[in-house]
């Protein structure tokens, strides 16, 4: 076991620094030294694409991991691929456009695996992460490494605190900031309402 690891190499698409803590660390205690991925083209708006991904620049050099940068900030694809399907756009858009070009990354690379950080979070929609992950296995012929590293969300979140990294409050697309704020969008439009009323 040891040795496969070591002779692994791994691809690990990042979507931001604080989901990448525990994930590192655990891939590490297992003896896989991960290269970092980012490609997000989801994340929304441009600011929080950059601070997301200048946040992973700067942890990942004060841990001496090795990253890779696909600049991509898709928010015209993004809309014009979710339009018809905004109550999907998980399993139909984000995690197979980010998956896919991971895969065909690592396999035109050299990798012998990929995963990715996505996979540390409660409240990602994790069996569609799974059939995407080795739909996109199989389709460029580079292994899937699965963990689920769900166990350690709480503990890789203290610590990413700790450090000052860049905690972002949404999942990445302006539908999921919306969905952040969606109580607070009901109760004004209640108060305008009665006001109106």
């Amino acid at each position: 076991m040891g040795v496969e690891n070591k002779l692994m190499k791994l691809l690990l698409h990042t979507c931001c620094a604080p989901c990448s803590v525990y994930c590192i660390d655990s891939l590490r205690n297992e003896g896989i030294e991960p290269t970092v991925y980012w490609f997000n083209p989801n994340i929304h708006p441009y600011m929080e694409y950059k601070a997301r991904r200048d946040c992973l620049k700067e942890y990942t050099k004060s841990i001496n991991v090795e990253a890779i940068f696909e600049e991509n900030y898709g928010l015209r694809e993004f809309c014009k691929n979710t339009v018809n399907s905004l109550d999907t756009r998980c399993k139909d858009y984000c995690y197979p456009v980010r998956l896919e070009q991971t895969a065909k990354y690592a396999k035109e690379n050299g990798y012998t695996h990929f995963s990715t950080t996505l996979l540390v979070s409660p409240y990602q929609n994790h069996e569609a992460l799974i059939e995407v992950a080795n739909f996109m296995a199989k389709k460029y012929g580079v292994e899937f490494l699965y963990r689920d590293f769900r166990v350690g969300f709480r503990e890789g979140q203290a610590k990413a605190r700790e450090l000052g990294l860049y905690m972002q409050k949404y999942c990445g697309c302006v539908f999921s900031e919306e969905d952040r704020y969606q109580k607070k969008i009901e109760k004004d439009k209640i108060k305008a309402d009665s006001c109106n009323g």
